[in-house]
């Protein structure tokens, strides 16, 4: 029954603060930073910034006009399907059994 209750406030936490930007604590000690987008019985979905990692010279495997690369592919917009404008967020699913603690951070 504790237990129970112990995910259930978690639940309440979370739905109470969806959308804002949060750092959630799991179970087994690791911290992710990012903004609430999404909830249900099981999981938490949360925005997580990308790090200073250059993600779209990696993931188009040309440069990125944002990053001093230049425009390639074809038609000159950034490559074969992808996007001009680089991605700032990735999407990361958290069980929210797994969740220990949540507080709120600030925007700035």
């Amino acid at each position: 029954m504790k237990k129970n209750q112990g995910f259930n406030q978690i639940y309440e936490t979370c739905k109470n603060h969806m959308h804002a930007y949060v750092l959630v604590e799991t179970t087994d000690g690791k911290k992710y930073d990012g903004i609430i987008t999404g909830l249900d019985n099981d999981n938490v979905y949360l925005a997580v910034p990308i790090g200073q990692e250059r993600e779209n010279e990696r993931q188009f495997g040309f440069g990125n006009p944002y990053y001093g690369g230049g425009y390639g592919g074809y038609g000159g917009y950034g490559g074969y399907g992808g996007s001009f404008y680089p991605r700032r967020f990735r999407r990361l699913v958290l069980p929210l059994a797994a969740l220990a603690a949540l507080s709120l951070l600030p925007w700035y």
